[in-house]
């Protein structure tokens, strides 16, 4: 839609970009030692085991890093953040900080945030970040 690379969704992160369409953010849970990771993979890499199983996250976390680059690519005008996102369920992400300014003095670290998604194809939906309680 706008220029950017468009993930492909395998076999392994299938439910992942399924959830992302619903608005939901989806994660893994091992069944055997209950850690819980991302990215999405048939195995956990804790402690190796297959049985695995998926849930609904809360989409709520806190900023753990960002950058703010200052040049455009496809899909975003600069200034934007890039970000560590640390899930309340414990795994970290990079995604994008929106609906806030991208300046340090806005960007603060353990800031709460929340999940928003953004569409990019007709199947694919990126998982964004604003901060907690924040209007689109």
């Amino acid at each position: 839609m706008d220029g950017r690379e468009v993930p492909v969704p395998t076999p392994e992160t299938k439910h992942f970009w399924d959830g992302t369409a619903r608005g939901e953010l989806l994660l893994q849970r091992c069944d055997s030692c209950r850690a819980v990771y991302f990215p999405p993979r048939p195995f956990c890499p804790a402690c190796a085991s297959r049985t695995v199983s998926v849930f609904k996250a809360s989409g709520r976390g806190q900023l753990h890093s960002y950058t703010i680059s200052h040049r455009d690519v496809p899909g975003y005008k600069a200034p934007y953040a890039i970000a560590v996102v640390e899930l309340e369920e414990g795994p970290r992400l990079m995604s994008n900080i929106v609906d806030c300014p991208q300046t340090p003095e806005a960007l603060r670290l353990d800031m709460p945030l929340e999940a928003t998604f953004r569409q990019i194809s007709e199947t694919i939906w990126l998982p964004q970040f604003r901060p907690a309680g924040a209007r689109p």
